[in-house]
């Protein structure tokens, strides 16, 4: 019977199995991410699962620090690496060195997936991008100072436009030192704040060589940038996320110089258009005074002052008769309504009934009698005639009896 052995020298044991298998020292897993975490370590710590079974799996933070993706629970992906036993719990894992998305390219998944959250996070609203300057006086060149695409750049912006000034600001366009050079470039030009447009360029290269443009602190540095940006990376069919992100995509660093001044030819041009028109439109415009002055100059008035002045006053003798004419006129019918109205007066006056023989009965304080009923037997009256008054007193009073009752 053999000895007996601790538990930690069986994990040993296993260990050292494990460790001496060639096969088991390289291998390729492929499986489904599950229970995804990344401790503050920075180690990156998950399972990786199949229809039948599962294998836990940890990714060293230095391994981590070369993902160009970031790994999500459900992401089918292939894991390279060693398997081996962790002498603690005694459980065996698989200990990652590198890990691709199962099916595509792993710069092509990061791609998307990059372009997919900043998307969703607003970074490619049209509504934030910024106008291009018409005019600008400075342009800065973000770019690798050797090379092609800034002298094809600077000998454009030359051509089309000598009066904006080129600023090349250097920087690594590839490499892990890029994306902070060109971040720190965009936010050193926003600081001083003098260029009124950025190009920010490379020439063409493999989806490795362009990767910088695609880096998501890159990205976000364009989108926080007050300066206008024209992202000029690589060739026609090359996008990057720095395309997404600037207010205007070119095709090419040459494609950049041209969107970013005018055309000094077609500025020439068009001054000379706008000087023609300015040209003509003066010429008739001194034409019409011409024939204006002519035309003042032909008036009779000017030809002959007195005899206008002469018109004039006939003019007005003849307006002056129209007006008394009316006055008269106007006051013979208002002399007429008022005869017509002062006869219709006098036809309703009281006192004309008085001149045909009626008389009216009034009391001593003035007041119309118009029934017995309002006179007293022995009270005094006054009759008034045509001609005067007559003070009376009732000795008696009778109603007629044919007048109906009310």
């Amino acid at each position: 019977m053999t000895e007996p052995i601790s538990v930690t020298a069986l994990n040993q044991y296993i260990k050292q199995l494990l460790d001496r298998d060639r096969l088991l020292g390289q291998v390729l897993v492929r499986g489904e991410i599950s229970n995804y975490k990344v401790y503050p370590s920075g180690h990156h710590y998950f399972s990786l699962k199949d229809a039948e079974g599962s294998v836990r799996c940890v990714m060293f933070r230095r391994e981590a620090m070369s993902l160009r993706f970031r790994p999500e629970n459900g992401m089918k992906v292939i894991a390279a690496g060693r398997v081996s036993v962790f002498p603690r719990d005694g459980a065996y894992q698989l200990y990652c060195s590198k890990l691709v998305p199962d099916g595509v390219g792993e710069l092509a998944f990061a791609f998307e997936q990059l372009k997919n959250r900043l998307y969703r996070e607003g970074l490619f609203d049209p509504a934030h991008k910024k106008p291009i300057p018409a005019f600008p006086r400075t342009v800065a060149l973000v770019t690798s100072p050797a090379g092609a695409a800034v002298r094809d750049m600077i000998r454009i912006l030359g051509a089309r436009y000598p009066l904006a000034q080129v600023l090349v600001v250097p920087v690594r366009v590839q490499g892990e030192e890029a994306p902070g050079e060109i971040c720190q470039a965009l936010d050193l030009l926003n600081a001083w704040g003098n260029p009124d447009l950025i190009i920010l360029g490379r020439g063409g290269g493999s989806m490795e060589d362009l990767w910088a443009f695609n880096d998501e602190e890159v990205a976000r540095a364009i989108y926080r940038s007050s300066i206008p940006i024209i992202s000029a990376v690589g060739h026609e069919p090359d996008v990057t996320i720095a395309d997404f992100v600037a207010d205007l995509r070119a095709s090419t660093p040459s494609n950049g110089a041209e969107l970013a001044v005018p055309n000094q030819e077609d500025l020439r041009d068009t001054l000379a258009h706008w000087a023609s028109r300015m040209d003509r439109g003066i010429e008739r415009e001194i034409q019409r005074r011409r024939d204006r002055l002519a035309r003042l100059g032909s008036s009779p008035f000017l030809q002959s002052p007195l005899r206008t002045i002469q018109e004039k006053r006939l003019l007005l003798d003849y307006y002056a008769q129209r007006l008394d004419g009316g006055i008269k006129r106007t006051m013979e019918t208002s002399r007429h309504r008022v005869g017509q109205v002062a006869a219709s007066l006098d036809a309703l006056s009281p006192f004309k009934v008085l001149g045909r023989g009626y008389a009216i009965a009034q009391t001593q304080e003035g007041g119309v009698l118009s029934s017995v009923g309002q006179v007293e037997v022995g009270e005094d009256l006054q009759v008034r005639l045509s001609d005067g008054i007559i003070t009376c007193t009732a000795t008696g009073k009778e109603k007629n009896q044919w007048r109906k009752k009310s």
